[in-house]
């Protein structure tokens, strides 16, 4: 069940060559730059972008689209998760998860109630347990360990690099609306906030001492980069140098941006007399996301389809500091999952040779 990208790009050839590895168990070390990194998978041949002739009018949705973790069995997440493997040396394991598989809860397809059975899967002597992992929604890496004293020195690690402005997390976005300037950093503050029935993440323009001394609002940062623009969305570098619940979603909002596939904070973002603005935070309530006409039928999507649009922001690069017998930094990088290339393309949006 495992999605496959659309054929006819110099991309294609790479995730077929990363499947065929999989399936082969070549589990494979993957120590390189973010700059190779998005070389290899977002440039695609010499000739640049496929001439949009050679793109089916398919949609991400359709076959062999995303993943639906909910309606798969339990065996067939653990053979999905199992061949996503994209990291493996000594006592720890990464993967490329999907979409929309959780990483804790009640739910018995939620990553932790499944690790027994991966561990199993993947012929593994010790129990495996969660060292850092992208959220429920978003697609990217999940790395685990089965030796709690190496994920302790990691854990140690990172705490020394707390406030050093180094950023150890980088993610790609697909936005609706193209962040300005083209490269910065967003720096403001943010709370939790019940709205109704619902706790959001609100920011918080102008914090006063007392608030951050009484833990009420905590200081937030992203760094971001715009990789490419197309037809009103932008290929997004998102890097975060603090930790809060969905940092970048609510950071992009302050940009008149949301990511593509958001449905919780996209209404915060809209249009008067065709023009970008910011709503209030009490007037946007959660609602399926909205895209012109325009976009949709380039995305070759309807209207009544968007609830079913995945949220766009990729976990593809952890940085390990060194640690234990490690000398030097660690990189490990996961793939763009097959419906997210498949949008780039919808949308026109590549990596330019100069980047």
């Amino acid at each position: 069940m495992r999605a496959a990208p659309a054929r006819g790009s110099g991309l294609v050839g790479v995730m077929l060559m990363v499947t065929g590895l999989k399936a082969a168990g070549q589990a494979q070390r993957r120590l390189c730059t973010a700059a190779k990194w998005y070389n290899t998978q977002l440039q695609g041949d010499r000739a640049g972008q496929p001439k949009p002739q050679r793109l089916k009018a398919v949609s991400i949705l359709q076959e062999p689209g995303v993943p639906v973790v909910g309606n798969m069995s339990r065996q067939a997440v653990v053979d999905l998760l199992a061949a996503s493997v994209v990291y493996q040396e000594g006592s720890l394991v990464g993967f490329n998860k999907p979409p929309n598989l959780a990483i804790t809860g009640k739910d018995d397809l939620c990553l932790t109630s499944l690790l027994s059975a991966v561990q199993r899967r993947l012929s593994l002597a010790q129990e495996l347990h969660i060292v850092k992992a992208s959220s429920k929604e978003h697609s990217g890496l999940v790395l685990l360990s089965t030796c709690h004293q190496t994920t302790q020195s990691i854990e140690n690690a990172y705490a020394r690099r707390d406030g050093k402005k180094t950023a150890l997390t980088s993610y790609c976005a697909v936005t609706v609306g193209i962040p300005e300037p083209a490269m910065g950093e967003i720096s403001v503050a943010l709370t939790q906030q019940s709205l109704g029935e619902q706790t959001m993440v609100v920011p918080v323009l102008n914090p006063s001492a007392g608030n951050f001394e009484r833990k009420k609002v905590k200081k937030a940062v992203t760094r971001y980069r715009v990789l490419d623009a197309a037809n009103g969305c932008a290929l997004v570098q998102l890097q975060p140098l603090t930790t809060f619940q969905n940092l970048l979603q609510v950071h992009l909002t302050l940009k008149l941006c949301t990511v593509l596939g958001d449905h919780v904070y996209s209404s915060r973002v809209g249009r008067v007399l065709g023009l970008p603005v910011l709503f209030s935070v009490d007037l946007a309530v959660p609602r399926t996301q909205v895209l012109d006409e325009a976009l949709l039928q380039k995305l070759h999507l309807r209207r009544e389809q968007m609830h079913r649009m995945p949220l766009h922001l990729h976990l593809h690069r952890f940085s390990i500091p060194a640690c234990g017998r490690k000398s030097s930094e660690t990189v490990i990088t996961a793939p763009l999952p097959a419906f997210f290339i498949r949008t780039l393309q919808l949308l026109g949006l590549r990596m330019k040779q100069s980047a």
